[in-house]
């Protein structure tokens, strides 16, 4: 395999429920991961693009949160619904998603 044009980071952190900072795993990070490999799949993007489940990535109160680079966009409050515009838009089209980006004073 060669090296991704761009690599999605899916954050999959588990906390227990009285957590403080939150928990993507919580609010719907493994559908959030499956729906991306389902995507990848379905389009064929595999190799050109991947896509990893992860840690935390610091963004805990927006979650579930994505991480896309080499650009270094930050998504947040992502569910399954929004990962085909992020594929078609962001990874296809070189567009990244207004919509799902975390605020600049959150992640800058």
């Amino acid at each position: 395999m060669g090296k991704p044009v761009k690599h999605v980071f899916v954050c999959t952190q588990s906390r227990p429920p009285e957590h403080p900072r939150g928990s993507c795993e919580a609010k719907g990070a493994k559908a959030v991961l499956q729906e991306f490999m389902q995507q990848f799949e379905q389009r064929q993007l595999w190799g050109r693009f991947a896509v990893t489940g992860s840690g935390c990535l610091g963004t805990c109160g927006t979650g579930v949160s994505v991480l896309v680079y080499p650009e270094g966009v930050m998504y947040g409050g992502v569910t399954a619904g929004d990962v085909a515009a992020i594929v078609t838009e962001h990874l296809l089209e070189n567009q990244p998603v207004e919509r799902l980006k975390v605020p600049e004073v959150i992640w800058g």
